[in-house]
């Protein structure tokens, strides 16, 4: 099965240059539904990001850091940038703008320009800076240097000189004797034309002049405005912009007339060198080409007939790696783990369908290769709120399938228009194929929709009718066994996170979670747990700097914050820090799970982690007192530890929340000793849990 992909890949890499990329799997059919989904909307893609601080000193260039792209609502808004300084504070901004309208009472009249280069602005008390530009994302870069601004002014006003006859030679003499010619252009300023856009036409320009500098070239700018047409014809410096714009095909013989990005008209530009080849303007580029056919006629055989060779053998491997695949799908249906580390045979990028196979309440393959991965938006019907948190309402619903009547669960995560770039960040982590597991919650899709309350976004996951860890505990009380899956489990989806590498060995970006609790795990049918709810997480990009981790801000749930984390120490030098967050609060959850377990002897009422020494919502200051101050942790009775398998764990869970961050156990420590407790279930004295408050957890998804 490796060989067939690999060959699969390398036949589709051969034919990249003529036919274009097919998606692998459910995953990549997802993510391009989301990008054209961006690129059908119209309107122009800008950084959004509130007043942020920077380390931007307003020299040169710098970065916004702004990592939220948006759609402007409305097609005539441009991207801008406000750059301040106050105090000696130093913040950023970026959005979309109206140019017709003031921004913080300045108009901005530069937003032709494909950069953004920043303008100083009257602003009492404090210093200002302000740009706009028309390309995609253009104030993602801010340009204070005055380089850029003088080449914007003379491309501009381009003060060139009409020599007459013995003013200026149309040759240069250098010290080492070479001769370097001067361009020789048509040169008119802006007349009245008639050439609309034919395939070509004369610029009917009588004046011809000798170009003032010897790197100049000949180029012609065509204007329609409103009812008027005009052409101008002039030299010009290739190197510095034209009415905003630079022209890169100053090097072609012809002048090819490109469409150029400007508000309120319509504007074409071309460039060439050779003499007076602004004369004539070409809308539509004839290629000419004069094939030797008795030479080259082989070689155009051969060219024409790669592409469908090529896609002919792809369809004929791809078929059987298929059948092959299917085949040992099948013969192992049934087998208890899908892990890729016990199936090497299985392709390891096909992540759903090891989904599929792991949990009975997780979407059906029949269904999951069903879905509509055009533009139109699936076929859900919301049931019942299942859940609600700070920034998103999470949904019981039913999705269509394509045969008649038939449904399938699925939960909806809900985020208001407010919300977008929570939604944006969890659609981000969810779309990275790499982050596909066992232990992590089934990702489907995500959506752009507009109802009668507004513009929301959806996310649309797997169903677990268990529900959250949290209230599962609470509900029930587990023996040695249940906690052994549950935290194992647990303790693997953590350490999947972590890792550098999938369980198959191919390279991820490790994740942070940053907001781990017992009410962000769900609990599975078979007693597992998987990890869900990344809106405040991060990747652990090496290509992150110090400033990006420290601007990433103090964030999670206070009962679950690590110490370091609550004094806002963290070490923002090393990542691992980073990591070693998420395991103090693992440990938290882990205590969680034991104090319900039955092999510890009498069991109390379900509490949280800290019980009723904090509020049930208690604030960072009140958790620095109990976890800073007193180095309080949640209490281990003496009669945990009597029995082997919850003394392994409770050793396990004090070195997790050890104070000193790089004295904790690693998420992948943790996993491994988990698997090393499995030979321990035999002192599980109960064969399944007490349920405190009985629960029908059965679904019958088909209507």
């Amino acid at each position: 099965m490796g060989g067939c992909l690999w060959l699969h890949t390398l036949l589709w890499s051969l034919t990249a240059s003529s036919i274009p990329l097919i998606p692998r799997s459910l995953d990549d059919l997802s993510t391009q539904l989301l990008q054209s989904k961006w690129e059908m909307n119209g309107n122009r893609l800008c950084k959004l990001c509130d007043a942020t601080s920077t380390s931007c000193n307003g020299e040169h260039g710098c970065d916004s850091k702004c990592m939220v792209t948006t759609s402007c609502e409305y097609p005539e808004e441009v991207c801008a940038a406000i750059w301040r300084k106050n105090n000696g504070t130093i913040t950023i901004e970026t959005r979309c703008h109206d140019p017709k309208l003031e921004l913080y009472g300045h108009k901005l009249d530069d937003f032709n320009s494909d950069r953004c280069v920043m303008k100083k602005k009257e602003s009492p008390g404090e210093t200002l800076y302000m740009c706009s530009c028309l390309e995609e994302e253009c104030n993602s870069q801010l340009l204070f240097s005055d380089v850029t601004d003088t080449h914007h002014t003379v491309s501009q006003e381009r003060t060139l000189h009409k020599p007459s006859t013995g003013e200026i030679s149309t040759k240069q003499s250098m010290p080492d004797g070479r001769i370097i010619l001067h361009a020789l252009c048509k040169f008119c300023d802006e007349e009245q034309t008639t050439c609309r856009t034919e395939t070509e036409c004369k610029s009917n320009c009588t004046i011809t002049s000798i170009c003032e500098k010897p790197g100049e070239v000949c180029a012609a700018i065509w204007r329609k405005n409103d009812a008027n047409i005009t052409l101008e014809t002039i030299c010009h410096d290739p190197r510095l912009e034209l009415y905003g714009h630079m022209l890169y095909d100053y090097n072609s013989s012809k002048c090819v007339m490109r469409e150029k990005k400007m508000i309120g008209e319509t504007i074409y530009m071309c460039s060439c060198k050779e003499e007076e080849c602004n004369n004539v303007i070409f809308f539509t580029e004839e290629t000419e080409t004069n094939i030797d056919w008795k030479n080259d006629f082989p070689k155009v055989v051969l060219i024409s007939l790669l592409p469908p060779i090529g896609i002919a053998i792809a369809v004929i491997f791809s078929f059987y790696c298929y059948r092959v695949h299917r085949k040992n799908k099948i013969s192992k249906k049934w087998e208890k783990d899908t892990k890729c580390t016990r199936h090497p045979n299985m392709d390891c990028s096909d992540a759903c369908a090891i989904m599929m196979d792991d949990d009975r309440s997780d979407i059906s393959s029949t269904c999951a290769n069903n879905l509509n991965h055009n533009t139109e938006l699936l076929p859900i019907e919301l049931d019942i709120l299942v859940g609600k948190g700070r920034f998103a309402e999470v949904y019981k619903a039913k999705l269509k399938q394509n045969t008649s009547e038939q449904f399938e669960t699925v939960a909806v995560k809900i985020f208001p228009y407010e919300e977008y770039a929570s939604w944006k960040m969890e659609k981000d982590i969810f779309s990275d194929i790499n982050l596909k597991h066992e232990n992590v919650l089934q990702f489907l899709t995500a959506e752009e929709r507009k109802t009668d309350v507004g513009k929301q976004y959806w996310l649309i996951t797997a169903f677990h009718c268990n529900g959250n860890l949290q209230e599962y505990l609470a509900k029930h009380i587990i023996s040695w066994e249940d906690l052994w899956k549950l935290g194992g489990s647990l303790s693997r989806g953590v350490a999947h996170l972590h890792s550098d590498h999938t369980p198959c060995g191919r390279p991820k970006t490790p994740i942070v979670h940053r907001d781990l609790k017992s009410s962000n795990i769900l609990v599975k049918n078979d007693l597992t747990c998987c990890l869900c709810d990344f809106g405040l997480s991060i990747w652990l990009d090496p290509s992150l700097s110090v400033d990006d981790l420290a601007n990433s801000g103090q964030v999670g749930t206070a009962r679950y914050m690590a110490p370091e984390v609550l004094e806002s120490r963290i070490n923002l030098e090393n990542v691992e820090s980073f990591k070693q967050t998420d395991v103090y609060s693992m440990a938290l959850v882990l205590w969680e799970i034991t104090s319900r377990c039955n092999a510890i002897g009498d069991v109390k009422d379900y509490e949280p982690p800290f019980g009723t020494k904090v509020r049930e919502h208690p604030c960072v200051e009140s958790m620095k007192d109990n976890v800073l101050r007193d180095r309080g942790r949640p209490e281990i009775s003496n009669s945990w530890l009597s029995h082997q398998g919850i003394q392994l764990v409770c050793e396990t869970i004090t070195e997790c929340w050890d104070h000193d961050p790089e004295a904790r156990l690693t998420s992948q420590c943790v996993a491994e000793r988990f698997n090393e407790m499995e030979h321990l279930d035999r002192l599980s004295e109960r064969s399944c849990s007490e349920e405190k408050i009985p629960e029908d957890c059965s679904e019958d998804t088909t209507i």
